[in-house]
C-alpha cells in the first residue's frame, strides 16, 4: 500500500530553469532544485542549487569545470568511442567521471512562501578550491543560536564530500573546509544541542562493503565530528532499497526527533519517508515509516531532467504544520505542506 499525504502547492512548480538568469555568458540553466530553507528578516528564503551547463550544440557534449579565475568548457563528440553517456547527470570519458552541469547556490526570498525573487546585494555561493571544482550542491541550513550552518555537497575529481560554511548576515561567510571527507553527502545538523553536544546526520558510501546508509555523528564545536554510528539502512524490496539520505535538520517533537529522509529504489525513483530518534540519545532510532509519505505522482515530478524524483533538504516548521520545499524531477522547485502529527501517526515503532 502506498500512502502520499503531501498537500502540494497549487502553484507548483514554484520555480523553473527559466525563472533565473545564468551566472555567466555562454551558460544556460539546466535545473533549479533541492533548496535549503530558512527564515531571515521576516521572509522565507531558499538557497537553491542552480545547475548550469554550456549551450549545447548538435553532436557534441559540452560540460563545465571550475578553474581558478573562471570556468573551463570541455567538449566531446557524441560518437567518441571513449565516451559513456548513459546518465544525463554524469558522463565518463577515458575512464574519468565528469558532471554534465556545474552547480552553485543562489538565494531567493518571498513574503508569502510562494512567489520568490532574487534580492539585491547577496552573493552567489560558488565552488572554491580544489575540492569544489565540479561545484557545490544540495545545501542544508541549520540555525543554531544566531549562526546559520550551511552543510553542502562539495564535488570534485577527488570525490564527493561535505563542506561547511557559516554566516550571520548572508553577506559574509566563514569557510570551514570539508568536514566529512569522500564519499559523503546529505549532512543535516540538529538545530539544538543534545546533552551539550552538536549532532549531525550524514550519508557515507562504501565502494566495498556496506551501502548508502544514514549515519549520525557528534561534535563539541560543530566542525570536528566523531562517534559515528549507522542508524538507518536501506530495506530490501521496499521503496528505499537502494539508498537513503537525510533531509533538513530534524524536528524536535514531544515523541522524539523527527527526521524527513529520501529513499530510492533500484529504478532510481526517489520518495520521502520519516523516522524518529530518541530525544535524549538521537543515535537511537525508535520508529520509522514503512511506506513513503510522498512519492512522485505529478507530471512535474515524473518528467524532467531526471524524472521520478521528489527530494527535499529544506523545510519550515510552524506549529503542527510542516512546509517542505523540494526538488521535482531534478529540474523544478516545488512546495508541499504536511501535518507533523499525521506523520507521527504513520510511524511504526521498533
Amino acid at each position: 500500500m502506498n500512502i502520499d499525504i503531501a498537500n502540494r502547492f497549487a502553484q507548483n512548480p514554484l520555480l523553473s530553469p527559466l525563472a533565473l538568469k545564468p551566472s555567466r555568458e555562454g551558460l544556460e540553466i539546466a535545473c533549479l532544485l533541492n533548496p535549503g530553507v530558512f527564515t531571515f528578516q521576516d521572509k522565507i528564503w531558499l538557497l537553491i542549487r542552480v545547475a548550469e551547463r554550456p549551450m549545447q550544440k548538435p553532436g557534441i557534449i559540452s560540460f563545465p569545470i571550475l578553474k581558478e579565475g573562471g570556468i573551463e568548457v570541455r567538449t566531446i563528440e557524441i560518437d567518441d568511442p571513449d565516451l559513456i553517456a548513459k546518465d544525463p547527470r554524469i558522463i565518463t570519458y577515458k575512464g574519468i567521471d565528469y558532471l554534465t552541469t556545474l552547480s552553485h547556490l543562489r538565494l531567493v526570498c518571498s513574503d508569502d512562501g510562494i512567489n520568490f525573487y532574487e534580492p539585491e546585494g547577496y552573493p552567489l555561493l560558488q565552488g572554491e578550491g580544489e575540492d569544489e571544482t565540479f561545484g557545490v550542491e544540495d545545501c542544508r541550513i541549520s540555525l543554531i543560536d544566531d549562526t546559520y550552518y550551511l552543510t553542502f555537497t562539495a564535488v570534485s575529481s577527488h570525490g564527493v564530500g561535505v563542506g561547511l560554511r557559516t554566516t550571520k548576515d548572508w553577506k559574509s561567510f566563514q569557510k570551514h573546509g570539508m568536514v566529512f571527507p569522500p564519499h559523503n553527502k546529505d549532512c543535516a545538523i540538529f538545530e539544538e544541542k543534545v546533552n551539550g553536544k552538536f549532532y549531525a546526520l550524514h550519508r557515507p558510501s562504501s565502494v566495498d562493503l556496506g551501502g548508502n546508509y544514514i549515519w549520525i555523528a557528534q561534535s563539541t564545536d560543530g566542525i570536528h565530528w566523531g562517534k559515528h554510528k549507522c542508524i538507518i539502512k536501506t530495506r530490501q524490496l521496499k521503496w528505499d532499497s537502494k539508498r537513503v539520505g537525510a533531509g533538513a535538520a530534524p524536528i524536535k517533537t514531544e515523541k522524539g526527533w523527527l527526521a524527513i529522509y529520501h529513499g530510492a529504489n533500484a529504478n532510481h525513483q526517489y520518495c520521502l519517508g520519516a523516522f524518529l530518534m530518541d530525544l535524549n540519545d538521537p543515535s537511537l532510532v525508535i520508529a520509522q515509516t514503512d511506506e513513503p509519505i510522498m512519492q512522485p505522482q505529478e507530471m512535474y515530478e515524473l518528467e524532467g531532467f531526471f524524472g521520478q524524483v521528489v527530494f527535499t533538504n529544506g523545510h519550515i516548521v510552524k506549529g503542527d504544520e510542516l512546509t517542505i520545499y523540494y526538488g521535482a524531477a531534478d529540474e523544478f522547485v516545488c512546495g508541499a505542506k504536511f501535518s507533523i502529527s499525521e506523520i507521527l501517526s504513520l510511524l511504526i515503532y521498533v
